[in-house]
């Protein structure tokens, strides 16, 4: 007598105890198999353990659990994308390098989001002790600092995306470098921190776009285009705020 056919395995858990523990042993697969997953673990321990330290607020320390939540997040969500695409296509295909770029874009912007968490949580503790202490560093002004960033990042995005020329690190117009480098450079000397602060930011930032031609990633125009986008958006924020 033929015995029954064999049931496939229940994917699917039965119950609440079930479901919780196959989340945990996915947890666990990422941070075993995937190096950025630990390296966001480790530097969520050691966010929360600058927020016992310092005593945040209990909002401070709100912004901060989202901020961590929001990475962890994001990442076991690229995690999974990765594995379901080289289950479906373990062949290169240019539509699979695409959707793990999207995933791993989702990555990017949480991070983005959890350093500004960050920041506006921890900016008054760190900078006002640290400060402080050195005499050199004064709390800066933290919103022309964060908004000018973002905004030139997303202007430079959007600048190469319409051009259809280089890639977000590597070429094109203009060049993100020197407009970061320089943007920093202008929040920095707008703070009125001293001015050997000033003079070494302003060094650092000429040095990045320098490098830019040495490599022959840009032109020297879009190394001063950049500069100028740089410099532009964070005094027109600075003004504005």
């Amino acid at each position: 007598m033929n015995s029954s056919p064999e049931q496939p395995k229940q994917l699917k858990p039965g119950n609440w105890y079930q479901s919780v523990n196959c989340a945990i042993e996915g947890i666990i697969w990422a941070a075993r198999t995937q190096r950025h997953m630990r390296i966001h673990l480790m530097a969520a321990v050691g966010v929360l353990l600058a927020a016992v330290i310092l005593r945040v607020s209990a909002l401070e320390f709100i912004l901060l659990t989202l901020a961590v939540i929001l990475v962890l997040f994001a990442e076991l969500f690229n995690t999974a994308i990765e594995v379901v695409v080289d289950l479906v296509s373990p062949e290169y295909h240019p539509l699979a390098k695409i959707i793990k770029d999207l995933a791993a874009g989702a990555v990017l912007m949480a991070c983005i989001g959890a350093v500004v968490l960050g920041y506006l949580a921890l900016s008054s503790h760190f900078f006002g002790t640290l400060g402080r202490g050195l005499g050199l560093l004064e709390p800066p002004k933290g919103e022309v600092a964060v908004v000018s960033i973002l905004i030139v990042v997303i202007l430079v995005v959007l600048f190469k995306a319409l051009s259809g020329r280089g890639r977000p690190l590597y070429g094109g117009m203009p060049s993100g470098h020197s407009a970061v480098a320089f943007s920093i450079a202008t929040a920095v000397a707008l703070s009125g921190v001293a001015p050997a602060v000033i003079l070494l930011t302003l060094m650092l930032a000429v040095m990045v776009s320098h490098s830019r031609l040495l490599m022959e990633i840009h032109s020297l125009v879009e190394v001063l285009a950049g500069a100028l986008l740089g410099i532009s958006v964070t005094l027109s924020i600075y003004f504005l705020l």
